[in-house]
This record gives C-alpha cells, sequence and structure tokens, in this order.
C-alpha cells in the first residue's frame, strides 16, 4: 500500500467490504448477470442511446463458426469472448498489411486458422472466468484520441469510473505498455493513473501498485494530462450504472478518434488499485453518497465533482480569469509541416526565454527557422546559442515567441518555457 495511504488504512476499501456491502449477488442478480454478459451489455446500452463499440458478428457454436463469411469483416476488428475476464481472450486487429493480410498493432500477420483456433478456445470457455461454453464476437476496433495516443503502448487507453448511488466516486485512466503487451489491465503490468474528477486532469500514478511519475523508458509525465470529452465520460458513465441498474459498478470508457466516448464494458466487481493511483481511499468517498437520492445522471455528476473534485485552481481561474499551471506542462508545439508534437515541458519563471532541445527541433524542421543569435552565460559558461521563430499552445492558449535552441538530450524534459511566455497564466509551485 502507498505511504499516503497507510494513515487512512481505516478508509480504504478492500476485498471483504466490497463483497460484504458493495458486490453481494443477492443486491442485484440481474444486474450482475447482465456485466457479466458483454453482448447482454452492449445490447442494453444501444437500446437506451448509450455508445458501444459497433458489433460486426457473434459466433455461438462450431457449427456457426463452420459457415461463418469472414469476408464480411472489416480491415480492423476486436475479436473477444463474450464473458472473457480481465482482458483476456481478446485479438485486436489493427488492419490490414500491403499483401493484404490482417495484422496486429506489433506488425505480426493473423490469418483465418489461427483465427478460427482462438474462437475454438472461446467456444470452450477457457477464457471466461468459469470455465464455461462461451460466445465468441467481433466488435468495431476503438482508434486512440491523438491526446492519448501517445500514451497508450500498441493499445487503447480507457478511463475506468467507479460509479456509486448514480455518483461518480473516483476514476483512473489505465494506459496499455509492452508489459502488458497492449492491454491496459494493471495486473498485466498496465498503468493506472488517478484522475481529478473536477477537472479531468491526471494526477498520480502507480505500475505493479508502486508510484511512477513517467512512462517506462521515457520523459513523458503522467501527471497534468487533460483527458479530452471528460465531462460526457462521466456522464456516460453514470448512464451507463442507471440502465444496468448496478449501484456499484466500474465503468470502463475508451476515447474513440473518430466516435468519442464509447463503454467498454460494465465491471460488477471493479479492482481496488483505483485507490492506489488516486492516493485516496474509497471507503470513505462510498460513505459520503450512501444515503443521497439522486434523481438524474446529471445532478450525479455534480455531487461528484463538488465532493471529490480538487477544483481549487478553477475557482482561481474563474476569479482571476487566469489559468494556473504547475511545474510542468502538456504543450503542442507547431512543426515545420504545420502538424503538432506534443510534450511535457518545464516552467521555468527563473528563464526569460523559453528554449527548445536542438534535436527535437531538427525533428520538427525548426532547426532552419533561425532569426538570430545571442550570447548567454550558463552552466558551462558563455555559450552563443540560436534563437528560432516558435509557436506553441499552453493551456489552449496559442504563443508565438522566439525561443533558443539548445542541447538538452541529458535532461528531463526536452523544453522549458521561460517567463517571456507565461503572460496571462498563475504558477502554482505545488
Amino acid at each position: 500500500m502507498a505511504k499516503p495511504l497507510r494513515k487512512q488504512a481505516g478508509r480504504v476499501l478492500g476485498h471483504n467490504s466490497r463483497a460484504l456491502k458493495y458486490t453481494s449477488l443477492d443486491s442485484a442478480p440481474k444486474a450482475v448477470a447482465i456485466a457479466h454478459d458483454k453482448l447482454a451489455t452492449k445490447r442494453i446500452l444501444q437500446k437506451a442511446g448509450l455508445p458501444t463499440p459497433r458489433l460486426y458478428a457473434s459466433v455461438r457454436s462450431r457449427q456457426e463458426l463452420g459457415r461463418f463469411h469472414w469476408t464480411k469483416l472489416p480491415s480492423a476488428f476486436a475479436l473477444k469472448p463474450r464473458s472473457g475476464y480481465g482482458g483476456s481472450g481478446v485479438i485486436v486487429i489493427f488492419g490490414r498489411n500491403k499483401k493484404g493480410n490482417w495484422v496486429k498493432a506489433d506488425k505480426t500477420e493473423v490469418f483465418i486458422p489461427e483465427l478460427k483456433t482462438h474462437i475454438l478456445d472461446i467456444l470452450d470457455g477457457n477464457f471466461s472466468s468459469s470455465n464455461i461454453p462461451d460466445t465468441a464476437f467481433f466488435e468495431q476496433r476503438v482508434k486512440n484520441h491523438p491526446d492519448l495516443k501517445q500514451y497508450s503502448y500498441q493499445g487503447i487507453a480507457d478511463v475506468r469510473v467507479i460509479v456509486y448511488n448514480l455518483v461518480p466516486v473516483m476514476a483512473m485512466l489505465r494506459l496499455p505498455t509492452a508489459e502488458s503487451r497492449g492491454r491496459s489491465n494493471l495486473h498485466a503490468g498496465g498503468i493506472g493513473v488517478g484522475v481529478d474528477l473536477a477537472r479531468g486532469i491526471t494526477t498520480s500514478a502507480i505500475q505493479h501498485g508502486q508510484s511512477i511519475e513517467t512512462l517506462p523508458n521515457q520523459r513523458l509525465s503522467l501527471a497534468g494530462l487533460s483527458i479530452p470529452h471528460w465531462p460526457n465520460i462521466l456522464l456516460t458513465a453514470v448512464k451507463a450504472a442507471q440502465v444496468v441498474e448496478l449501484p456499484f459498478t466500474g465503468v470502463d470508457v475508451a476515447i474513440d478518434r473518430d466516435d468519442g466516448p464509447l463503454i467498454l464494458e460494465i465491471n460488477a466487481r471493479p479492482g481496488l488499485d483505483i485507490q492506489l493511483a488516486n492516493m485516496a481511499p474509497l471507503r470513505s468517498r462510498l460513505a459520503r453518497v450512501d444515503d443521497l437520492t439522486v434523481h438524474s445522471a446529471a445532478k450525479g455528476v455534480q455531487i461528484g465533482k463538488n465532493l471529490f473534485g480538487s477544483d481549487i485552481d478553477q475557482e482561481i481561474e474563474d476569479i482571476t480569469g487566469r489559468p494556473v499551471i504547475g511545474i510542468t506542462a502538456h504543450v503542442q508545439v507547431a512543426a515545420a509541416d504545420n502538424t503538432t508534437h506534443a510534450l511535457i515541458a518545464k516552467i521555468d519563471t527563473g528563464a526569460w526565454r523559453t528554449t527548445l532541445d536542438y534535436s527535437l527541433a531538427k525533428q520538427l524542421g525548426l532547426n532552419t527557422k533561425i532569426v538570430t543569435r545571442n550570447k548567454v552565460r550558463g552552466a558551462l559558461g558563455r555559450q552563443e546559442r540560436p534563437i528560432i521563430e516558435l509557436s506553441l499552445t499552453l493551456h489552449d492558449k496559442l504563443i508565438k515567441t522566439q525561443a533558443y535552441l539548445t542541447d538538452r538530450s541529458h535532461m528531463k524534459y526536452p523544453m522549458i518555457i521561460g517567463r517571456r511566455d507565461l503572460k496571462g497564466f498563475l504558477v502554482d509551485p505545488g
């Protein structure tokens, strides 16, 4: 258990407490059965007008497999077991290669005989929690939202929202890694990142129950990422819990590049590592909404934000009109070809001018935009540094500036933003 939670051990939700009070089969047997059945979940959600990945086809028996029309499948899809648990039994086809063959994210080719064998394993119940005969189905492959793509290794990021009594009480961004082989499941080596409920901004992160600050083997900070479509994600999750009629549930929502938030599945017994990811106990949050009467999903979302969101920064912004940023920030840098590159920059009020790593500038085609050169005094003595024209977006604000180029390959962050470009912002060093 992470140190910040040890002092709050009495307020942490454990497996026994979860089973006794919140996930008992006797409390909502029909709803639990629906949650365990991905196709039943999909049907009831779609009937209520809630977004889910599109269903292409299903295979319920060996006879159906024998006459299945493989040519009707699209170039990209996900093959899943109806009652799979923990992400097991899922094959994701990312598209076709130049030879016309299906390929996975790592470009490995996949052929029909392999898919047939996998479907037979699904039909035999090899991926179901009770090892009972199952159904295989093909559905839409979700494409990562651009803001999350660089954080997701060969897989799809998703957001798990814990909903209780129609109130979102805790949320976590789940990221696939090389270790998890493209799955976002934490037990397989995926990363869990806590999310501030009020703002939809990531906070602390864990992998294998241990705190981490950046993506493995990368300099991308896991804190401070603004999750796209955040209000809609919370509302969708609460509506899903309401439709399925599960008082306590974990709703997994992916953010498709084209379709926006899509409900992947409903969990009647969501894992409890979400508490570690948020560095906050769950039991006390559940107790705060236990006796509330919530009449609508929208009201539940507002209650969750008010009770469990750290929205002091938003209040300051509302009062002053100046956004609050921390010591690092997500930045979009405009490349020479008008595309954008996302990165984490260090906010440095001790520096006057913004500085960009030379190798990154070269990669973006910006090293040719030198307008002048200045001599500066640094840790290595007096140096002459080139200055380039640069456009960047910070907190939805477009900033056109001139920045130094220097070698920052040995530094944690490829960019620092100086106070020359911080006008209109408030910097919180905490």
